[in-house]
């Protein structure tokens, strides 16, 4: 990709953003103060918040030799890794997965490329749903169980130009349904599977439904006008190569559980020396694919500190995404390792994108492989343990 091009968007996106939207003074601090015992704070100070050059060189990664991509194949813009050169046109799906206990355990959610966690309600001691995208849907053979979507995780797919999968959701979600950048979704029409529970719990994608709901609507299977112009979230090292979060100077802390303030689930990242992967916990347990048994697991752990706005008594939220300023931090998580990032998103039309400095100068460079974000609510953020 060319950087030059990328970080002249960038820079109109993110004085965009200064125009739009600020930050609530009335929101919590900026970075945890109440860690768990075993902790390593790991500082964010706000330096200088003069935009710099657009040139600036970014986070480096290590010096190490690229690998060559295998013929047939080219660099997924999901994971940044070799898949099948026949998916490179074909747009992502994000699948809204419930993620209550009755709703465990869990089908497909260890092979999505992406995974987010929203709280989903201010209500049921701040539950949380799993937003998971794929690129290659094909292969799916069971997913879920699916349930309904939040306006946020509208926003969030639409930065993939992924095609939502969901069963409904409040009438919130109709004015982002009608603009043309939200309208391509499918609610409500996968299969249900015979699990013995309510009936709630038994919507999954089998193999075939896509196909099926493709074919039965005027939604195309590939990129459309409406994917964003840089076309690729995450700014990832080359193929083959291994981030060096101290190779500037960023301050770096060994960080091997990670709890988030999502009380009813208890989500909890743990850090597996052996995969060289964050593994996710929640109700006190490993989270282990019905399929396989396999861990859902991530290369990188991206954590945003973003405000929101409850709608209503019934506890309906929407993050607000479109925060700007020294407030909106957070965390990058790699190979065991944890760096203070910085992130914006200068409107609905633009990515989410993230740095190392304030000042947005330095573009955060990821790891390869699988990534997991969570939107973390200011109130709590203070109370994000990272754990070394």
């Amino acid at each position: 990709m060319n950087m030059k091009k990328r970080f002249a968007s960038l820079f109109v996106t993110g004085l965009c953003a200064a125009m739009v939207v600020g930050c609530s003074s009335n929101d919590a601090g900026t970075q945890p103060s109440t860690i768990g015992s075993s902790a390593t704070a790991v500082e964010t100070t706000p330096s200088d918040t003069t935009t710099t050059d657009a040139t600036t060189e970014d986070v480096s990664q290590e010096v190490t030799t690229t690998t060559e991509v295998p013929e047939g194949m080219y660099l997924s813009e999901l994971t940044g890794e070799p898949i099948d050169v026949s998916l490179k046109d074909q747009r992502p799906i994000a699948v809204m997965v419930d993620n209550e206990l009755t709703a465990l355990p869990h089908y497909g959610t260890a092979e999505a490329d992406i995974v987010y966690e929203l709280m989903n309600s201010t209500k049921n001691n701040r539950i949380t749903r799993l937003m998971c995208i794929f690129k290659d849907w094909e292969s799916i053979e069971q997913l879920g169980s699916i349930r309904s979507t939040r306006p946020t995780n509208i926003v969030l797919a639409a930065e993939f130009n992924a095609v939502l999968c969901h069963d409904g959701g409040p009438y919130y979600n109709d004015s982002y349904f009608k603009q043309d950048l939200f309208a391509d979704h499918f609610s409500g029409i996968f299969s249900r599977v015979n699990n013995g529970k309510s009936r709630e719990f038994t919507e999954y994608i089998v193999s075939g439904d896509l196909d099926k709901a493709f074919s039965n609507s005027n939604i195309s299977t590939t990129y459309n006008e409406n994917r964003f112009e840089d076309g690729e979230k995450f700014y990832f090292t080359d193929y083959g190569t291994t981030v060096d979060l101290a190779a500037e100077g960023t301050e770096v802390s060994d960080v091997t559980e990670v709890v988030l303030p999502f009380y009813h689930n208890s989500s909890t990242l743990k850090y597996n020396p052996d995969t060289e992967m964050y593994e996710y916990y929640e109700y006190g347990d490993a989270h282990l694919d019905a399929e396989d048994n396999e861990p859902l697991a991530f290369d990188n752990v991206i954590l945003q500190n973003t405000s929101h706005s409850q709608l209503d008594e019934n506890g309906y939220l929407v993050y607000n995404y479109l925060d700007n300023g020294d407030q909106c931090t957070g965390y990058y998580l790699t190979k065991g390792q944890c760096i203070p990032i910085w992130w914006i998103k200068g409107s609905q039309e633009a990515l989410t994108y993230y740095f190392t400095d304030s000042s947005y100068s330095q573009e955060l460079q990821i790891n390869t492989g699988k990534t997991y974000v969570a939107l973390v609510p200011r109130d709590t953020w203070d109370e994000v343990e990272l754990n070394k």
